[in-house]
């Protein structure tokens, strides 16, 4: 089974396009615009595992202007004021949205948090892909597929971690790389906020945290229960395994849930 990687256009490049083409064709709706000169490319690089195209980071803030942009999009965190965080209870935090995770503004290579799972799914959609199932996300994240892995891991191996035998490389609150996360200081109540993507060390099948970082919704759950995977910053790492099975209400809009697409392609 081969695993292949590809980069997508840089976020300046894809701006450029998009305002050319809109000079011209100006006055049309965004229907209309995305028939005239094609999608929008999401800016995440990917990865073939299997059937399935991922994303090898997490959805950033800079994909997610993109969609913005183009459809008109308003979260429902800025809808109402600000998203969510715990901090010995559930607290609303004025202006803390997609665009600005922590209340001031962030890069384009963050993690895109506050963001519930259907607003996840409908970004997924819009770029032709979709959110994970559980046993899609949990084979990626685990079992190492390449033909050729890199050191150190085995073709073949159910790892313990996304990251291999330990959370070592991973960004979470105690017991991983010991990272600091981009949050201001004295903004949290507990752990440092979220890193940029591909800031840590690449795990299973060439993924970036699949552990640690930020939680990220899959299409699976109970009810109106939507399962999230592999833990956060604000945890430490028991909750990055593979038996660790969190769920949230699937309007929950939060600093540390994100998520990542993956494409359906041809085997």
């Amino acid at each position: 089974m081969t695993i292949q990687t590809k980069n997508t256009p840089s976020l300046l490049l894809t701006s450029m396009a998009f305002i050319a083409a809109s000079v011209i064709i100006s006055g049309l709706t965004n229907e209309a615009f995305a028939q005239t000169v094609g999608k929008p490319q999401a800016l995440e690089k990917t990865t073939r595992i299997g059937s399935l195209e991922w994303d090898l980071h997490e959805v950033t803030i800079g994909t997610v202007k993109i969609y913005a942009q183009h459809t008109g999009f308003v979260s429902a965190g800025e809808k109402a004021g600000g998203s969510n965080i715990y901090e010995a209870g559930w607290t609303q935090k004025k202006a803390w949205t997609w665009k600005q995770p922590y209340g001031v503004t962030a890069k384009d290579t963050e993690p895109a948090v506050h963001l519930n799972f259907d607003e996840a799914q409908a970004i997924c959609r819009f770029f032709g892909k979709r959110l994970p199932k559980d046993s899609e996300w949990t084979a990626a994240a685990f079992l190492e597929q390449r033909s050729s892995p890199t050191q150190p891991f085995i073709r073949g191996k159910r790892y313990t971690y996304a990251n291999g035998d330990t959370p070592k490389n991973s960004h979470c609150l105690n017991g991983c790389a010991g990272l600091k996360g981009l949050a201001p200081a004295n903004s949290l109540w507990r752990g440092t906020g979220h890193v940029e993507v591909m800031t840590t060390q690449a795990g299973v099948n060439g993924l970036y945290d699949m552990g640690g970082n930020v939680w990220e919704w899959v299409d699976d759950g109970s009810g109106n229960e939507r399962i999230t995977r592999g833990a956060s910053w604000w945890y430490g790492p028991e909750n990055q395994i593979e038996s660790a099975v969190a769920t949230k209400p699937r309007e929950t809009m939060v600093a540390y849930v994100g998520f990542r697409c993956v494409k359906d392609v041809s085997k």
